[in-house]
């Protein structure tokens, strides 16, 4: 497509005036020649793969049909070397990849950190809870209770020990 229809189809898409000299085409110059860079490998590995499955058929005694091929219908095209052997393609991908294992660890650990975080700031800031005076009042007088227990005797001692027990 030449710069000119290019700055049309642009203009009519977007609005915008693009100029033949703007940097924009370098970038569609070098774009169309990766391109096509790109399909004379593809042609060259689909032709060499071609002649290599004719050549197989024509080893187990199945003549290959008359395909004309992209170098004998232009005679000044000359395909290029194939790249090597064609390797299978991987079809299905492992559950977790390095990178994904390295994020779960740091979430992870993000989460431990925060909880710990929350944690902490609960227990510096959080004041115990008030007791009434009733609570207190019992208290005191199981605090009594513990220091007079030893001074009874063996067999009273026993028998208010075996009355705490109960319900």
């Amino acid at each position: 497509m030449n710069p000119q229809q290019l700055r049309t189809l642009v203009f009519e898409k977007t609005g915008i005036k693009v100029d033949v000299d703007d940097p924009i085409f370098a970038l569609v110059a070098l774009n169309e020649a990766v391109l096509a860079e790109a399909v004379e490998r593809h042609i060259a590995r689909i032709d060499a793969a071609s002649q290599e499955l004719a050549q197989q058929l024509r080893q187990t005694g199945n003549p290959p049909h008359a395909i004309q091929h992209e170098h004998e219908r232009h005679p000044g095209f000359t395909p290029a070397p194939a790249a090597g052997p064609v390797k299978p393609i991987a079809t299905q991908a492992p559950l977790l990849v390095p990178r994904e294992l390295r994020l779960l660890g740091a979430a992870a650990l993000v989460a431990l950190l925060s909880a710990s975080l929350v944690l902490a700031g609960q227990a510096l800031f959080s004041k115990p809870a008030e007791l009434d005076p009733q609570q207190r009042a019992a208290l005191a007088k199981g605090e009594k209770l513990e220091k007079i227990l030893p001074a009874l005797p063996p067999a009273t001692r026993a028998t208010v020990e075996a009355a705490l027990r109960q319900p």
